[in-house]
């Protein structure tokens, strides 16, 4: 019986890698008049108009008692409206982000995206959030990690101290029948991980090593995951995102073809061990 080898990709999910032909990777490519028609964003910033480039004042505020009663706003340039956004952007983010060691993870990738020019992004904390969820999933249904314990244990020749490479596609499968880590759960909504990532795009998962002693395995298996720092126009469309101004500016600054900062591409990885017996419960 031949041996299945290794390093050995088991999972890769349909959307690739580095896809930035993306539809949420679009930049500077709708204009004030579809903005404020094709998805309302007329009101987008507390502190400055992006489409006259004024700062807003309580004088020039539509909502305010005093509108209208000293003109327009005073005038900046582009570049100054760009960095009021962003400082705003970041002020914004902290409702997202009330707790935990991943904290500081928006406001620095709110900044990357303000002088990276599209590069990608990758950070420790991320990593670690990452391998802390994939451990800490015990769901027996949905844990990818579960699942491979299950698979190595049933499908492995442990007379012959192997692993198949026929029974390759039962590692596929198992990943299949679970759920992809994503960072969508409550607590994602205050700890920071849920604005950062939240859904993921793609996801490749390789086992770069497996060892069978007697009847006791242990596999080591690497998860590399990616998201895109984006938004897209269904993502503006829907109430839950549009509502919050958070959002309007986040889209403003990608999209409005005065602006056109870029996305990015978040990237991941992690590598766990899996260690059990043939006669584990």
């Amino acid at each position: 019986m031949t041996a299945l080898q290794f390093p050995c990709t088991i999972f890769q999910t349909q959307n690739r890698m580095d896809d930035y032909s993306a539809k949420d990777m679009r930049c500077g490519d709708l204009t004030e008049a579809q903005l404020k028609s094709q998805y309302g964003l007329v009101d987008v910033s507390n502190r400055v108009n992006p489409y006259t480039l004024t700062k807003i004042t309580p004088f020039n505020q539509p909502q305010s008692m005093f509108y209208g009663s000293r003109g327009e706003g005073q005038k900046i340039t582009r570049q100054q409206c760009a960095a009021m956004l962003f400082d705003e952007f970041r002020d914004l983010s902290r409702t997202f982000a009330l707790y935990s060691p991943y904290k500081p993870l928006i406001k620095q990738m709110i900044t990357h995206m303000q002088y990276s020019n599209g590069k990608p992004f990758r950070h420790m904390l991320l990593d670690s959030a990452l391998k802390v969820h994939i451990l800490n999933d015990r769901s027996e249904k949905n844990s990818t990690r579960i699942l491979l314990a299950k698979t190595f244990k049933e499908k492995t020749d442990w007379k012959n101290k192997l692993y198949p490479v026929t029974q390759k596609d039962e590692l596929r499968k198992a990943i299949s029948e679970g759920r992809l880590p994503k960072f969508d759960r409550f607590q994602d909504n205050f700890n920071g991980m849920g604005i950062t990532v939240h859904d993921t795009w793609a996801t490749h998962i390789t086992i770069k090593s497996l060892q069978i002693d007697d009847d006791h395995y242990r596999a080591v298996v690497h998860y590399k995951v990616q998201d895109h720092f984006a938004l897209d126009c269904d993502d503006i469309s829907k109430f839950k995102f549009n509502s919050f101004r958070f959002f309007r500016i986040w889209f403003v600054l990608q999209r409005y073809n005065q602006f056109g900062f870029k996305p990015f591409m978040t990237n991941m990885e992690t590598t766990i061990e899996i260690i059990g017996s043939r006669n584990e419960i």
